[in-house]
C-alpha cells in the first residue's frame, strides 16, 4: 500500500544511513472517524443580568413594584410559559436573583412570592454558551466504568465553548469506545446548568499568604488581616475583616485600597463549585466565576492523575482571561460533580500551554509549559501551586513548526517513553499536529520525534472561525490505538484514531 492509500498526510519521513542514502519511514495511518461535535445555539444557560449601576437597578425595581398584583401574575405566567421548558429550576434561580437585588428596595413592605419571582426574572438573562464555537477538546477516561462490555471504556471530553462576546467556558460530552476503537457519543441533553458555588469554602491561611507574596502583595495591612483570621477562613470572613481593619485605619484607607482588592481578587480566584448528581455530564458547564476569568476560560487540558498512594484525581490546567491579562490556573475533581479551582503561582507561571504529567516523576510534579510562546519547556515542583524553574525541551525544528511549537495536552506514558502530541505553526499560520517522545526517567531528554506532521487540516477541516487549524488538548490510548480528539479551525471538534506503534515507529530517534 502506498502513502496515498492512507488517510494520513501523504508524505514519507526518512532516516539517514551511513552512506548518505535514506529509506522512507512508514507514515502513521490516521483514520478520521467522521464524528463531528458542532456548536449548538439552542443550548442556553441562565445567567445573572447585571445592570450598569445601582441607579438603574432601583429604577427597574420601582417599575415592577408599581404593577398591580393581577398584572404581576399575568406577566409572570407569560415568562414561565416562555422559559420554563428551556431550563431546570428556573423559579429557584429567579428567587436567588431577587435576593441579590433585595438590598436596593426602599422599604420593608412584604412582597408576594410572585412579585419576588417576577423581579428576579428582570435580573436574569439567557446565554448561548456555544453559539460561536465548540473546540479544543481534551479526553480522559470516565470515573464510572461499570456496566460496559469487555474491551469497552467510557470517556469524557471537555470542550471550549465560545458564545456571545467571545467569552469561553468549559462544557462536557461523554461516550463509549469499544474493543475495535469505534466511538459512540452520548446525545447531549437540551439543558445546560451553571454550577452552584460551594458556600463557606475554607482557605488555608499559610497557603493564601504564600500566594499573596508571590503576586507581590505583602505588608503590615496583610499581616493584620491574616493574623485576625486564624489558620483558616472563608471568603465572607475575609471580606468582613478586610473592611473592618480598613475602616479602623481610615486615614490610610486609600493607601490600603490596592492591597484590599488584591487580597479579595486572589480569594475569589480560588473557589469551589458543585453540580447535582442528577445532572447529566452534558448539562454541566464551568462558566467564568472569578475576576481573573471575566474574559473567559480557555483550553482546559485534563489529565487523570495517579498519586503515589494509588489515589486518582482529575486535574486540568487552563487559561483564565480577565479581558487584558492571561493567567494559567488549575482545577481538580474526583467525580466531575465537585470542582476545586485555584491559581498557579511562581515566576514561571505565565503565558499558555501548561500540561501536567499524569504522575509524579522522581517524586516531583512535572509539567510542560510554553512561557515564551515559541518553545516547549519542562518544569518540576514539589507543590502543585508553585512553579519556579524551567528547562528547554524542544524548539521549532521542522518547517511546519518554524513559527511556534506547543503541546497538545498532557504526556502519555508508553513502554518506550512519554509521548507528547504537539502543535506546530508554519507558513500562512497553518497549524499541524506532530509528536515527540521523552525518556521515561529523564523527561528533559527527547529520544524520538516525527519529522512530518501526524495530522494536518484537510479540505473539510480548514474552514472555520480561525482557518487552517487542527488542535487538541489531550488524547488517550485504547487497545493499542491513539485516540485524538481535535478541533477543526476553532469551530467544531472531531476524533481521529491511529495505531500507537505506528506513531512510535515513524519517529526519528535521537
Amino acid at each position: 500500500m502506498g502513502v496515498n492509500d492512507f488517510d494520513g498526510v501523504g508524505r514519507a519521513s526518512s532516516v539517514g544511513l551511513a552512506d548518505g542514502e535514506s529509506v522512507p519511514r512508514p507514515i502513521p495511518r490516521i483514520r478520521r472517524t467522521g464524528i463531528v461535535l458542532r456548536p449548538n445555539n439552542q443550548r442556553v444557560v441562565i445567567r445573572p443580568f447585571e445592570p450598569a449601576n445601582n441607579q438603574r437597578v432601583e429604577r427597574i425595581l420601582a417599575r415592577v413594584l408599581a404593577l398591580s398584583e393581577a398584572e404581576v401574575e399575568r406577566l409572570l405566567e407569560r415568562v414561565m410559559d416562555e422559559f420554563r421548558d428551556r431550563h431546570q429550576k428556573i423559579r429557584t434561580f429567579f428567587m436567588s436573583r431577587f435576593e441579590r437585588v433585595k438590598p436596593h428596595l426602599l422599604t420593608d413592605h412584604r412582597l408576594s412570592d410572585n412579585r419576588k419571582t417576577l423581579i428576579g426574572s428582570y435580573f436574569t438573562q439567557e446565554y448561548s454558551l456555544e453559539s460561536a464555537a465548540l473546540f479544543n477538546p481534551s479526553m480522559v477516561w470516565h470515573p464510572d466504568q461499570s456496566g460496559l462490555p469487555e474491551g469497552s471504556k467510557r470517556f469524557l471530553v471537555s470542550l471550549r465553548a465560545t458564545g456571545e462576546g467571545h467569552v469561553s467556558s468549559i462544557t462536557f460530552r461523554s461516550g463509549v469506545v469499544d474493543q475495535a476503537c469505534r466511538i459512540d457519543m452520548d446525545e447531549p441533553t437540551r439543558f445546560v446548568t451553571a454550577p452552584e458555588p460551594i458556600p463557606n469554602t475554607r482557605y488555608e491561611t499559610p497557603l493564601f499568604q504564600r500566594k499573596l507574596v508571590e503576586i507581590g502583595i505583602d505588608g503590615p495591612f496583610v499581616g493584620l488581616v491574616l493574623g485576625t483570621l486564624g489558620d483558616q477562613f472563608t471568603l465572607d470572613e475575609l471580606e468582613s475583616v478586610v473592611h473592618r481593619i480598613s475602616h479602623q485605619n481610615r486615614p490610610r484607607q486609600r493607601e490600603h485600597e490596592s492591597v484590599m482588592q488584591g487580597m479579595l481578587t486572589l480569594a475569589k480566584a480560588n473557589y469551589e463549585i458543585a453540580y447535582s448528581p442528577e445532572q447529566s455530564i452534558s448539562e454541566r458547564v464551568i462558566f467564568p466565576s472569578s475576576p481573573t476569568e471575566a474574559g473567559g476560560i480557555e483550553d482546559a487540558r485534563f489529565v487523570q492523575f495517579h498519586e503515589q498512594d494509588d489515589s486518582v484525581l482529575y486535574m486540568a490546567t487552563y487559561t483564565a482571561f480577565d479581558g487584558k491579562v492571561i493567567l494559567p490556573q488549575m482545577l481538580e475533581t474526583s467525580d466531575f460533580l465537585q470542582f476545586k479551582i485555584g491559581t498557579l503561582n511562581g515566576p514561571e507561571v505565565r503565558n499558555k500551554g501548561f500540561a501536567l504529567f499524569p504522575r509524579r516523576v522522581r517524586g516531583l510534579y512535572a509539567m510542560l509549559s510554553r512561557q515564551d510562546n515559541e518553545n516547549i519547556f519542562l518544569m518540576y515542583s514539589d507543590n502543585l501551586h508553585f512553579w519556579y524553574t524551567k528547562e528547554m525541551v524542544a524548539r521549532p525544528t521542522q518547517p511546519w513548526e518554524f513559527v511556534q511549537l506547543g503541546n497538545c495536552g498532557s504526556p502519555i506514558e508508553t513502554d518506550q517513553g512519554w509521548l507528547v502530541l504537539t502543535h506546530g505553526v508554519g507558513p500562512m499560520r497553518k497549524y499541524a499536529m506532530g509528536a515527540f517522545l521523552l525518556d521515561l526517567d529523564e523527561p528533559s531528554r527527547v529520544i524520538g520525534r516525527l519529522a512530518t506532521p501526524l495530522l494536518e487540516p484537510d479540505a473539510l477541516e480548514r474552514e472555520g472561525y480561525v482557518p487552517n487549524v487542527v488542535y487538541s488538548c489531550g488524547a488517550v490510548v485504547h487497545q493499542g490505538q491513539l485516540i485524538i480528539p481535535y478541533a477543526m479551525s476553532d469551530y467544531a471538534s472531531t476524533f481521529a484514531v491511529v495505531a500507537l506503534d505506528e506513531v512510535l515507529s515513524a519517529m526519528e530517534r535521537e
